[in-house]
């Protein structure tokens, strides 16, 4: 510990502390433009000036570090003639447009000139107007207004990750741009905007669209990864008009580009906004409330006396709240009699589940995203986490960065935490078993104590060939080695996988192999550093939580699709559930037309609603109240900020109303009594109480011994092509394909594929490349890229008209494809 002297005051902090931070521990504040306290500082305007005794000029207070014994004045007369000063030659070159600035009334340069009393200017010069950057996508840049704090810079560097713009030029000619002059990494998240004193760097959807004080604002959860960051909808005459994230929030005031703008899609041309009805004629027409659900609850009535509840099946959202999936499932369990519920995360995320709870007592992760700071080691494996969960991407690069963790990645295809890892094992297209297994083996020739439960796999291992596993990989033994060492003897080991495992081949087995490497390493132990789930959707987790799966004898996804075509299933009610988000949607929509009843319940039109007998137009996120359940288990509350457009009301409503005309009752379900009985019957949801800072859901926690079989995987075989689908970080889900601002980056889909492939194809970059699987095919642009490997191609799961989804069957994201010049 280091003792020093503030303004009088004896203060002790630990050695390498600024002098600015140990201030604040005393209740001491400096005044700072440049200075940001999620970043590393710049020193660059000065305003945080302080007088060290003994010291002939002043000390800049954000990166000074204390010293022994030192005594520090922050507040004298000469101090405040600096500041004031100092405020004075920054608006030299300052323009006052503040009456057309989109910053104004929130401007960090406004507020500081006010509170130093620079309120005149005594100095002049002879101004040179830079050129505006209107030519970037989402975000506006003013140099003339920008002040060189480099507050977006250091955001950009050192939590984004992308190194997209920089300072370039020097003296009084330098400003804020792209590398290069071109936004070629930039992930337009809007971070640097957030982080911009001034209005030098704006978002061009909100420009001009009101002074801060006209907009109620409303916390809030995003609604797109299941990363569950924090939010704040501000809303003006109905419409939600921008998205922003505190500082002091526990994502810390990060978003991506979906949590900043992906509210867009609240404006969609393709909203539902009335209830409809099939008429005679065949046509869907615009009906009112009470018929249409008249007419819903009519027709199933009628199925259920001549087929039994059996006959009818719901697929639900992770879209939707916990009050409303579990609303759902009761809806279908009690007012019809049917144990045929299920959703989307049967893709995948269901079996991952049921293998944590299996092994180790706990559903989604085994601890929340925030252990990842302090993590010595971090494995990410068959993930993207700049697609799949942002939020943790922004944890990693921290931990990566400035807390020197270790970082690990294993994939088939380089992603973009490849610039902070530390060892990467590139493999094999569906050799993740093997993999996982010589991983194992090196930690364990790595030496170290082993963990209670891990002899058996030690033994189990023994009989395994680290050389046979590896070719069967496509790794060498050194790399192997090389990241286990990493790993091995680390007490804090976090590991996190997502879609490039979970829905993979052999899923399940694989995840089990997983879950012994988390015994081995105590990631999944109450004092090891996590294991981490991850979906792409953002209330997965709550959604499992409340029982969104089949029952004893009710069908799965796929079970309800098989029992449409054979004409068992007559009734389907889809919940929020976009077709173009499913594997072999072809198959799935034409066993749609031959059901008696179909009921869609979106916010959106698509694709179902060629099918759908009856439908009702929902609320989005930002116009409903009830909870989301993260990832990582934090049960939190979103609030509703605006109407839903037209007739569209909160889902919860949808279907109390139409449990009371099929039971024949007056239901008073509302979000709140909703939660009551969620926490009478799932315990780990008490003791919810619907503040903002909501809490983390409880489970046992105790960590099983090893019990998985461990065989001799094989080798797994090679097409000549294979197509992996899956998220890219400017879409979450189809939902922001609706967001202008979204497609304003990402317009279209594409397929992506190694040099040396599209050089044997004659296929240059933007060229047509037809994909074609034993269920359909499609064309699109192509992009080259080495970050796969020859033999795989990508494509993006987001557009509808793509449609990339439909050459996969089943819940693996991986097809043998055919591939053509288009």
């Amino acid at each position: 510990m280091v003792s020093l002297t503030i303004d009088g005051k004896s203060v002790q902090v630990e050695k390498g502390t600024t002098i600015l931070e140990a201030a604040a521990t005393v209740g001491i504040k400096i005044p700072t433009l440049c200075w940001l306290q999620k970043v590393s500082p710049t020193g660059a305007c000065r305003v945080c000036a302080v007088e060290v005794a003994g010291v002939e000029r002043t000390m800049t207070a954000c990166n000074t570090p204390v010293k022994e014994g030192i005594q520090v004045t922050t507040d004298t007369p000469a101090l405040r003639e600096a500041r004031k000063k100092i405020m004075e030659l920054m608006l030299v070159n300052h323009p006052l447009d503040c009456p057309v600035c989109d910053a104004g009334g929130e401007c960090d340069l406004q507020d500081s000139c006010y509170a130093l009393d620079a309120t005149k200017q005594e100095y002049s010069a002879l101004l040179e107007r830079r050129p505006i950057r209107y030519d970037w996508p989402l975000i506006e840049s003013d140099p003339n207004r920008c002040i060189l704090c480099e507050k977006c810079v250091k955001v950009d560097h050192e939590i984004v990750g992308c190194d997209a713009i920089e300072v370039v030029n020097k003296g009084e000619a330098a400003i804020i741009d792209t590398v290069d002059g071109k936004p070629l990494n930039c992930e337009f998240c809007g971070n640097c905007v957030a982080a911009c004193p001034t209005g030098a760097l704006i978002t061009k959807p909100f420009k001009f669209k009101g002074r801060p004080w006209s907009f109620s604002t409303v916390p809030s959860v995003c609604a797109f990864c299941g990363a569950g960051c924090q939010i704040d909808y501000h809303a003006k005459n109905g419409r939600v008009e921008r998205v922003t994230s505190d500082d002091g929030s526990y994502n810390n005031g990060n978003l991506c580009i979906n949590g900043r703008f992906g509210y867009r899609y609240l404006h969609s041309l393709e909203r539902l906004s009335d209830p409809m009805l099939r008429d005679g004629s065949g046509r869907l027409a615009k009906a009112d409330w009470e018929t249409a659900l008249t007419a819903a609850a009519d027709k199933l009535k009628q199925i259920v006396s001549q087929n039994g509840g059996k006959a009818v099946a719901g697929l639900s959202s992770p879209r939707v709240t916990n009050e409303e999936n579990f609303l759902f499932k009761k809806f279908l369990t009690e007012a019809i009699g049917s144990a045929n519920v299920d959703s989307e995360a049967r893709l995948g995320f269901a079996q991952a589940q049921a293998q944590m709870s299996r092994r180790f007592g706990f559903t989604g992760a085994s601890t929340t995203i925030d252990a990842l700071d302090n993590a010595q080691a971090i494995l990410v494996f068959g993930c993207d986490l700049n697609a799949e969960a942002t939020g943790l991407e922004y944890r990693v690069i921290k931990a990566a960065t400035k807390k020197d963790a270790r970082l690990i990645l294993v994939n088939m295809r380089d992603v973009k935490l490849r610039k902070f890892s530390n060892a990467q094992l590139k493999h094999l297209p569906g050799s993740e078993l093997s993999v996982i297994y010589a991983l194992m083996k090196g930690i364990l020739a790595a030496g170290g104590a082993l963990p209670a439960g891990s002899e058996a796999i030690k033994e189990a291992l023994d009989k395994l060939s680290m050389a046979e596993l590896c070719s069967q990989a496509g790794v060498t033994e050194k790399a192997v080695a090389d990241a286990a060492s990493l790993i091995a003897g680390k007490s804090r080991v976090s590991i996190v996988f997502g879609a490039d495992l979970i829905r993979s081949a052999d899923a399940a087995q694989k995840i089990s192999a997983l879950a012994d490497l988390a015994v081995l390493t105590g990631s999944a132990a109450k004092e090891g550093g996590g294991l981490f789930p991850v979906d792409a959707k953002n209330n997965t987790v709550g959604l499992l939580d409340m029982g969104v799966a089949p029952g004893a004898d009710g069908k799965d996804l796929w079970g309800m699709v098989e029992g449409i075509e054979e004409g068992s299933i007559k009734a389907l009610y889809l919940l929020g559930c976009d077709l173009a988000s499913f594997p072999d949607n072809q198959r799935i929509r034409k066993a749609l037309g031959k059901l008696e009843l179909l009921i869609v319940q979106d916010v959106f039109q698509g694709d179902s609603l060629e099918f759908a007998h009856v439908v009702f137009p929902a609320s989005a996120a930002a116009e409903k109240s009830g909870s989301f359940t993260s990832l990582d288990n934090r049960v939190q509350p979103i609030f509703k900020s605006t109407a839903a457009p037209g007739a569209a009301r909160e889902d919860w409503a949808i279907v109390s109303e139409l449990y009371g005309k099929v039971t024949g009752t007056v239901p008073s379900f509302t979000p709140a009594s909703l939660m009551a009985q969620i926490k009478s019957e799932i315990p780990a949801y008490q003791p919810f109480d619907g503040s903002r800072n909501g809490f983390v859901k409880s489970g046992n926690g105790k960590v099983a011994p090893a019990l998985a079989p461990i065989a001799n995987p094989a080798a797994p075989a090679q097409a000549t092509f294979q197509l992996l689908v899956g998220p890219i970080g400017f879409h979450n889900g189809t939902s922001t394909t609706r967001s202008d601002a979204n497609l304003s980056v990402a317009p279209a889909g594409f397929v992506e594929l190694h040099p040396a492939d599209a050089g044997k194809l004659g296929i240059a970059e933007g060229g047509s490349v037809k994909v074609i699987s034993a269920n359909t095919s499609f064309t699109a642009p192509a992009r080259i890229s080495d970050k796969l490997q020859p033999g795989l191609l990508f494509a993006p799961s987001h557009f509808r008209e793509l449609n990339a989804n439909a050459l996969l069957t089943g819940g693996c994201n991986l097809a043998e494809v055919k591939v053509e010049k288009g």
